[in-house]
């Protein structure tokens, strides 16, 4: 996949609890996050919560990538992966067994995991490449 999607990375969320967490670093330039997924590793209990993704960089505003999203109706289990709604002229929203390829271009800063009221845990992966010589993307 590295040859097509770019370098595989994942960190861990520990329990999704009221702030945000988070989950990757940029550096030294401009990269292109290609695909990004949730794998629930512990069930994830309906409570009315909601999940959202931001970029927050260095410098500049800070952006919505994924919308804050309800997960649905009944509780999403352990091992279930929640990818994303095709989007339209606002951030996409997750989806259980939704699409995950995306085109996200993220400065130097951090990508956060947003979860309100929510429980449980999860992996997010993503693939990256650089658009910038010299650019990273390591789990936080």
């Amino acid at each position: 996949t590295k040859a097509v999607l770019g370098v595989h990375v994942t960190k861990a969320s520990g329990t999704l609890a009221s702030s945000a967490i988070p989950v990757f670093t940029v550096a030294g330039g401009q990269v292109m996050i290609t695909s990004m997924y949730l794998l629930v590793t512990t069930s994830i209990t309906l409570d009315a919560g909601t999940v959202a993704l931001q970029n927050n960089p260095t410098t500049g505003d800070t952006v919505t990538l994924v919308t804050a999203t309800t997960l649905g109706t009944t509780d999403v289990l352990a091992g279930t992966v929640i990818g994303l709604t095709q989007g339209t002229t606002a951030a996409s929203a997750f989806l259980v067994g939704g699409r995950h390829d995306i085109g996200w271009v993220i400065p130097v800063g951090q990508v956060e995991i947003l979860p309100a009221s929510a429980n449980g845990a999860v992996t997010i992966g993503v693939t990256w490449v650089p658009l910038t010589s010299g650019a990273t993307l390591v789990a936080a």
